[in-house]
């Protein structure tokens, strides 16, 4: 069974509206803490709609537990602003091995929604690596030169923006590497 886009959707963000709303009523902890627990249940509930996690929420997923249960454990926030630098790093250092070896790994994560080229998977692919390294680096900037009120702030609004807005701006170049598009053009 395939997850309908829109719970899909719903899980993807439930945990991030889940830390903004703790960390906004409960503090930091208490907000990490809930952060898991729900994190852990869209993955269970992923699982059991599908009978699979997909590769993208289970490496987040992974990440939220370790580095939410260090800052638990070892009462360090540190962690828990160094979980989204990570994340994003994973995300690019993957899809830069595909770069280097010539293949656009976003075909695997999005090939059900979008049948384009395979230079424009690979363009793809190296576009979101660069994007990913970006996020990385701003969320180092942040947590390190902002209060953790801001931090959170930029990690639910700015992050989930920049994450929308560019997706949005690779509208066109989709379109524009489109395989029917592309194999059209050939005749």
């Amino acid at each position: 069974m395939t997850l309908n886009p829109r719970i899909k959707l719903l899980l993807d963000i439930l945990p991030l509206v889940v830390f903004f709303v703790g960390y906004k009523w409960l503090g930091l902890f208490l907000a990490t803490a809930a952060l898991l627990a729900v994190t852990l249940a869209t993955l269970i509930i992923m699982y059991v709609l599908e009978r699979r996690i997909a590769l993208s929420p289970l490496i987040t997923g992974l990440v939220v537990g370790v580095f939410g249960g260090l800052t638990l454990w070892l009462h360090d926030e540190t962690f828990i602003k160094i979980k989204p630098t990570l994340i994003n790093l994973v995300f690019a250092i993957i899809l830069l091995v595909g770069c280097i070896r010539k293949k656009g790994l976003l075909k695997y994560v999005l090939g059900a929604a979008f049948e384009l080229t395979e230079r424009g998977w690979y363009l793809l692919s190296c576009r979101w690596a660069v994007f990913f390294l970006c996020l990385a680096t701003l969320n180092e900037v942040v947590w390190r030169n902002f209060s953790t009120e801001s931090w959170v702030n930029f990690k639910v609004f700015g992050l989930l923006g920049l994450t929308v807005a560019f997706a949005m701006l690779q509208t066109g170049f989709i379109q524009k590497h489109h395989k029917a598009d592309a194999d059209s053009d050939k005749e």
